[in-house]
């Protein structure tokens, strides 16, 4: 099974204004992502409508199988959360359990991780 990025195409930052943006701050940030993964073939990105981290939007998580997944949050819909979570889906993805050292952890992840939740079976 590929390593899953899953993006939050309806997450939207305070201040927001449909008004005057017509893409919410998740389609500008899985955008983004979408963009900076392209020529990883390890990454599947895919955007899913509400991961229900309203409070703590941009959310993302990554999975895979027989992996801890990860749940993560306030990114802003920016290149640069774009490319450190890229990066550290890539560090996710060599890890054997998904758990990443965090000595390693690019400095745009960090602080951003809601939720860590145990593979089946551990």
């Amino acid at each position: 099974m590929a390593m899953i990025l899953t993006v939050c195409d309806t997450c939207k930052r305070e201040g927001w204004d449909a008004e005057r943006d017509p893409l919410t701050d998740g389609e500008k940030l899985a955008d983004l992502v979408e963009r900076v993964s392209a020529d990883d073939e390890n990454i599947k990105t895919r955007r899913h409508s509400c991961l229900m981290g309203c409070d703590f939007g941009c959310n993302i998580s990554l999975q895979a199988e027989d992996k801890i997944i990860y749940s993560l949050g306030m990114f802003a819909p920016e290149l640069e959360s774009a490319e450190a979570i890229v990066e550290f889906a890539q560090k996710y993805d060599a890890s054997e359990t998904g758990q990443v050292p965090y000595k390693t952890w690019p400095a745009g992840v960090k602080g951003h991780f809601r939720a860590r939740i145990p593979r089946p079976g551990t």
